[in-house]
């Protein structure tokens, strides 16, 4: 049992040793110390919104990693509301960079910026903004996102029954229309001409012309007297001059 303890005690301190040189590495290949690094990254997060606050976004646009980090800060801010500043955060230091978490306080909600810097904290490597949302701003979001995928879903599946429900009738179409070519089409009958009224004029209503046609007559049959015919109707001729000519 004492050998066991022992064991277990020699195990624990090498444990402790090891974590202890982890830190010290860390601290070693960053220069600076957590403390320093978290008011470096508050600083940056107070410069950035002091950036977009005065709309300077467009001169920064020649160093994509701080234009994009800008970018994100202001879009985040229609969901933080007013920014109330920051309250501490974490720092996690590895092989590969920094990274510097920054809590953010806002009227609305608040939220984490991520600093990511190089081991030697020379540059920037990426700024990013995450909102914390509650549960049940959470599970709405979901619940939104499933509605809109499962009614997509549904909308394409009835388009696609609605083409192939398609492929029935027109072939159906294609047969009826070239039936309708090949028919021959019924010449147009064309209409009657009307028939030109016959105008007839009562003897009784116009004695004079009737003596002046008589005397015409007459005329040119040679007779100088009407007794040999009667006038008794007057019809008017639908003919030109020509055909009467």
């Amino acid at each position: 049992m004492k050998k066991l303890l022992a064991i277990l005690g020699v195990i624990t301190c090498m444990a402790g040793l090891c974590a202890c040189g982890q830190e010290e590495a860390k601290t070693q290949s960053s220069g600076a110390d957590d403390e320093t690094m978290l008011q470096y990254g508050e600083t940056t997060v107070q410069q950035m919104d002091m950036i977009v606050s005065q709309g300077l976004i467009e001169e920064y646009a020649a160093d994509p990693v701080i234009y994009n980090g800008l970018l994100d800060w202001e879009s985040a801010l229609d969901d933080i509301g007013t920014f109330e500043g920051t309250n501490g955060g974490t720092v996690d230091v590895s092989e590969d960079g920094i990274v510097i978490s920054i809590n953010i306080l806002g009227s609305d909600h608040d939220a984490v910026m991520d600093i990511v810097f190089a081991a030697d904290m020379s540059a920037y490597q990426g700024i990013s903004t995450n909102i914390k949302y509650s549960t049940s701003e959470n599970m709405g979001r979901a619940a939104m996102n499933t509605l809109i995928g499962m009614g997509t879903v549904f909308v394409v599946l009835i388009i696609i029954s609605l083409i192939i429900s398609a492929f029935g009738v027109i072939p159906k179409l294609e047969a009826s229309m070239k039936k309708s070519k090949e028919q021959p089409s019924a010449a147009p009958v064309k209409a009657a001409p009307a028939a030109v009224p016959v105008v007839e004029e009562e003897l009784s209503d116009d004695t004079e012309l009737v003596a002046v046609i008589a005397a015409a007559v007459a005329a040119y049959e040679g007779s100088g007297s009407t007794d040999g015919f009667v006038v008794r109707s007057i019809r008017k001729s639908n003919k030109s001059k020509w055909q009467n000519a």
